[in-house]
């Protein structure tokens, strides 16, 4: 963004993007499964890939909400654009120098509809991998589950719950 906030250069034009930082959820096998792919992509603008709500994210973007950018992609260009949601894929895959054409074909707005329910599609997914008492049997209220507060994955197992400070069994059982 510029001095006076719009995004745009001061010929009222769009601010050129040299670089894109990209904040994902660190904690969501489908995030990272989703880092490491863009990681092995030929890039036409360079991505960086930071974890959304980090110690870095909020020196970066001090001015981000950081907890709504662990519940959505959230990409901010190097002038100050923010991208947050289907806009947030498409200008990630315009990055790319094999998916910029599907880019442009998702910035039409039949194109839009589609980003749109990929991106539904990523979140349902997200929230079919909580456990079923965890969410009350109720629809998806937004929190995600992080290792801090006592949350672990196993693909073999599924999720378990250990509380903090209990990890040494010095916990009584309940």
């Amino acid at each position: 963004m510029n001095a006076t906030g719009t995004g745009t250069t001061g010929m009222n034009t769009p601010a050129p993007l040299r670089r894109l930082t990209v904040l994902y959820d660190a904690e969501c096998s489908l995030c990272a499964f989703l880092r490491d792919w863009l990681l092995r992509q030929s890039h036409l603008v360079p991505l960086e890939l930071v974890p959304a709500a980090s110690e870095e994210a909020r020196r970066r973007f001090p001015g981000l909400d950081h907890g709504a950018t662990l519940d959505e992609i959230t990409v901010v260009g190097d002038a100050g654009q923010v991208y947050q949601g289907p806009a947030a894929w498409v200008v990630t895959l315009w990055a790319l120098r094999e998916h910029r054409p599907l880019a442009h074909r998702l910035s039409t707005p039949s194109g839009a509809l589609l980003a749109r329910g990929a991106v539904l599609a990523a979140a349902k997914w997200r929230g079919a991998r909580w456990p079923r008492g965890q969410r009350g049997g109720t629809q998806w209220g937004g929190r995600v589950y992080r290792r801090a507060d006592g949350w672990s994955y196993a693909p073999d197992s599924g999720w378990s719950y250990t509380a903090p400070g209990c990890a040494d069994g010095a916990c009584a059982p309940r």
